[in-house]
């Protein structure tokens, strides 16, 4: 919810503050960035337990900040179900991976649905669509036989947000593309090809960087529009 509140701005000016819950909206993106710190920072030293207690954290607060900033429903929506699949891929089971999968799923759909009938580049579609074909074809062989189908379903869904993403501008272009990036990594890992040192932490890095970046721009192109919240 956002509310003014008297400030210094001049003789009779008033700042706008937005709150959530009675906590203005900077709170909530300082609490987050800690949580980001702690979270790499303990992937970055091998502190397990470290990553299980900041990772819930990050989504519910990131979406505690869009609510307090004036975001859309939708937005914070699509932030919580990235918490539950961060949440289910916490556990390490092919159903949890599966239920995770899906969480973030539907995630993409909300974000579909916010970037709406902005006209995207074609060549950046026809170059997505190239690197969906790409990565599908050469995980396949090595993705377990159950997991084929979900990934690859999964996956244009997520190319089709990456590639929407950049319609809204730069900052949810870049947002959506290191959204791939984060879930290919995933991918890649479970194909059990090659990993990059600290594998979890590029995920994670590029993962959180996506969400922060996609809220991000959502908000500035709802308030370029001069729309309310909904």
């Amino acid at each position: 919810m956002a509310t003014t509140r008297p400030g210094r701005g001049g003789a009779g000016g008033a700042r706008r503050v937005n709150v959530w819950g009675g906590v203005p909206a900077r709170v909530w993106r300082g609490a987050f960035l800690t949580a980001v710190a702690v979270d790499l920072g303990s992937l970055l030293i091998g502190f397990d337990l470290g990553h299980f207690v900041a990772k819930p954290l990050l989504m519910p607060l990131l979406a505690a900040w869009a609510a307090a900033s004036g975001a859309p429903r939708l937005l914070v929506v699509a932030l919580l179900f990235g918490w539950g699949g961060d949440v289910f891929l916490l556990l390490d089971a092919d159903a949890a991976f599966l239920a995770g999968m899906g969480s973030f799923a539907v995630g993409h759909v909300c974000y579909l649905v916010l970037f709406g009938r902005r006209r995207a580049s074609v060549p950046l579609g026809l170059g997505y669509a190239v690197v969906l074909v790409g990565a599908v074809a050469l995980l396949w062989p090595d993705l377990p036989a159950e997991l084929r189908i979900p990934v690859a379903g999964y996956s244009l869904l997520l190319a089709a947000m990456a590639y929407r993403a950049s319609a809204l501008g730069v900052l949810t272009g870049i947002g959506g593309a290191l959204f791939l990036v984060s879930d290919t990594l995933i991918a890649t890992d479970i194909a059990e090809w090659p990993q990059l040192p600290a594998p979890d932490l590029w995920v994670m890095a590029t993962y959180v960087a996506a969400q922060y970046l996609l809220a991000t721009g959502i908000l500035g192109a709802d308030r370029r529009a001069g729309q309310p919240p909904d």
